[in-house]
């Protein structure tokens, strides 16, 4: 049976199907673990820690603007980066040298991945690349920011 992660330092689902992880060192270290063939669903917050925080506060909230170089700590957007590469690095092998209609009818082993952050302008930047990785493999563009019930 395939798992579901869920990727926030702060909120917990309440829905206790999901496997938690905190920050983008849990989430590479879990996803290797698991295996990417292994992940049905993966879920993810922009916001991993204070800085990041302070960045939504201070200008994404007030502006509509996020700055990268006030983030000290790896994002939900990093850890979307990681993912393709993970991806290109260890399961696109064969698809190199398909033709686009040969990619558009072979389904990639890629999980279903969303953004549930509360950060308009990061969860944006989380769908515009896992729907852009999407694009290019000839898939259905399918990440989209989504409401999860949890704890906080």
């Amino acid at each position: 049976m395939k798992v579901k992660i869920y990727l926030d330092d702060i909120r917990t689902p309440i829905n206790t199907d999901w496997i938690v992880v905190r920050n983008y060192d849990d989430f590479v270290k879990t996803v290797t673990k698991i295996g990417l063939e292994n992940i049905d669903i993966i879920s993810l917050d922009h916001d991993l820690g204070d800085s990041a925080m302070e960045e939504f506060y201070s200008n994404v909230y007030p502006n509509g603007q996020l700055n990268y170089e006030n983030i000290k700590e790896k994002t939900g957007y990093d850890c979307a980066k990681w993912l393709i590469n993970h991806y290109y690095d260890n399961f696109s092998q064969n698809r190199e040298k398909m033709s686009s209609m040969e990619k558009r009818n072979t389904p990639i082993n890629f999980p279903q991945v969303y953004t549930h952050s509360a950060n308009p302008v990061g969860a944006s930047n989380i769908m515009g690349y896992i729907n852009n990785f999407l694009m290019r493999e000839r898939q259905e563009q399918s990440c989209v920011r989504v409401k999860i019930d949890h704890t906080q």
